[in-house]
């Protein structure tokens, strides 16, 4: 059966894309960089009251002095970019074919505080595998979109845009690519819209992958809303499930701001180092027995040999939202979701569940398999944590060949 064909007529336009940032604005980005009223030092030795002033401050020395946006810009337009309008809104992608001719079409959506940056290292182990030490039958064409009110996408201007409709326009984006049959992957809000594909299960789809699985079950999410201890007849692992979410829920500050308040983000709009510290306490946030973040890490990092994140993999991020001033527009999907996290919503569909050790929780595979009927994947990876892609591009990679195997 063919997987792709051309775009339809009729169909909005399919427009190349290309980066081009004005010096102009790298050069008023390092100024207000330089311009940043600090506050005074935390009273703690740690970051339990949030980005300690130290950290931001040397981050911000390395910004305004030694970084080079043009780098990441250049790998970026490296890649085939596009722009195709999908429900009154620009979408932007990338959209790297393949040269297997069996190659399988996957589409891949980030998350918050993420964007396209985080898969980059990816493309090329999935495009081109035989390159990366496995097989050239587990080649997959790669599409990238950037959220709606993210990156070089559109930003909504009237309310809707929740993950169920973002789910819509990337089934749309890949009828409108030609391909009759794809899988498509998700992690952070990627996941909650996986969740929604699965759900709407448009022609075409075979199945999803996750690396953060929606699939805790009613009585022990109703008592992790009430505050309350766990149900009885817990498994030990689910029991340290459950343990990992209480202590997940009472870390999500910033969530809780950006769905009640989002436009009263005035300041990650105006001063780049406050936009950096409002991404960065979510990175620094540890979920896992109080060991530092990878993104904690990378901080001190200035060059890697061995493919772990460095500082200016960091500010490539920060650094994009701030150039396409998505702040704020991104922060408005906390507001729009009006549904539960990380309960199960009963997807049917095939569904592979990778599971990082530094993930927010570990699901385990008795819920997995509850919540998932159509469970085709179930692993525990060694490395990683909640942005696996960019953590560890290589084991994400080799997950998402095993995860879709059965179903080429």
């Amino acid at each position: 059966m063919p997987q792709f064909s051309p775009q339809m007529s009729g169909d909005a336009p399919i427009r190349p894309f290309r980066i081009d940032v004005p010096e102009a604005q790298l050069v008023a980005l390092r100024r207000r960089i330089g311009a940043t009223q600090w506050p005074d030092r935390e009273t703690v030795e740690d970051s339990s009251q949030g980005v300690p002033l130290a950290m931001l401050q040397a981050l911000a020395r390395h910004w305004a002095t030694d970084y080079d946006w043009r780098t990441v810009e250049a790998r970026l337009n490296a890649l085939p970019q596009f722009v195709t309008e999908v429900d009154g809104l620009d979408v932007h992608f990338i959209h790297v074919r393949s040269p297997h001719a069996n190659a399988l079409p996957l589409l891949v959506s980030h998350g918050w505080p993420g964007s396209i940056v985080e898969q980059l290292g990816i493309v090329g182990r999935l495009t081109k595998p035989e390159a990366h030490g496995a097989s050239a039958s587990d080649a997959f064409d790669v599409v990238i979109p950037s959220m709606p009110g993210y990156g070089f996408s559109g930003k909504p201007t009237s309310p809707g845009w929740d993950p169920e409709r973002i789910a819509r326009a990337w089934a749309e984006l890949m009828r409108r690519l030609g391909y009759t049959r794809y899988v498509a992957q998700g992690g952070d809000w990627g996941s909650f819209v996986m969740d929604q594909m699965g759900l709407l299960s448009p022609p075409g789809l075979l199945g999803i992958h996750t690396n953060l699985p929606s699939t805790v079950p009613a009585d022990a999410y109703a008592a992790l809303l009430a505050g309350a201890p766990p149900p009885p007849g817990l498994s030990d692992e689910e029991q340290r499930a459950y343990g990992q979410l209480e202590r997940a829920f009472g870390e999500i500050h910033y969530a809780r701001y950006m769905a009640a308040r989002p436009q009263t983000l005035y300041g990650i709009a105006d001063s780049p180092v406050g936009l950096a510290a409002w991404l960065l306490d979510h990175w620094l946030v540890d979920h896992a027995d109080g060991e530092p973040t990878a993104i904690a890490l990378a901080l001190d990092r200035a060059t890697s040999a061995t493919g772990e994140l460095t500082r200016d993999d960091i500010l490539d991020d920060v650094t994009l939202y701030w150039l396409t001033n998505t702040g704020v527009s991104a922060a408005r999907l906390y507001r729009e979701y009006k549904g539960g996290f990380f309960n199960a919503k009963g997807v049917s569909i095939p569904v592979a569940v990778s599971v990082f050790p530094r993930e927010l929780y570990q699901a385990p595979r008795s819920w997995t398999e509850r919540a998932y009927p159509g469970l085709i994947h179930y692993n525990r990876v060694g490395k990683g944590g909640h942005f696996a892609a960019w953590e560890q591009p290589a084991l994400f990679s080799q997950e998402i060949r095993a995860a879709f195997r059965s179903l080429r």
